[in-house]
């Protein structure tokens, strides 16, 4: 996984709309990469429906949340309906899992990101990363909160 103080790796991604998200576009905010396995998995729409009930707050602490899995922008839409999220979901589905592989999360034998969490701040640098000791295990609303107070509190 990519270590914290290193600089995100680049990306362009479509989102469930098709619109690109590029890297370059998250400079001067902090963004949460939510990499998970699937869409329309169980725990994959656990953990999505969990984060989504504490966007507001999320983003009154000034993080914007971005999913990333190798599904396409098609599946994406329709995961995102279904389950009612405002989280843009980005696809890294061509070439399959390239993203997730500079973040050091892919799975190449089973074509899949792992379920991790990585915090970029305001000037692309990692500044922050989870990964679960299990693939079934939600990281918590709560161990995101903790992240941006030990953040906040080291600025101060």
């Amino acid at each position: 996984m990519i270590e914290v103080g290193a600089a995100a790796p680049d990306f362009e991604l479509a989102d469930q709309d098709g619109e690109k998200v590029r890297l370059e576009d998250l400079r001067g905010q902090r963004s949460l990469l939510v990499f998970y396995p699937a869409d329309f998995s169980q725990v994959c729409t656990d953990q999505l429906s969990v984060y989504q009930e504490v966007v507001p707050q999320l983003e009154e602490r000034g993080l914007r949340l971005y999913g990333i899995s190798v599904d396409s922008a098609f599946s994406h839409k329709a995961f995102q309906q279904q389950l009612g999220v405002s989280i843009p979901l980005l696809s890294d589905f061509h070439p399959k899992g390239e993203v997730a592989e500079s973040y050091g999360v892919y799975i190449p034998e089973r074509g899949h990101a792992l379920r991790a969490l990585v915090l970029i701040d305001e000037d692309l640098k990692v500044a922050w990363a989870y990964q679960p000791p299990s693939p079934l295990e939600i990281p918590g609303a709560n161990l995101i909160f903790d992240a941006l107070d030990s953040l906040d509190a080291v600025a101060q």
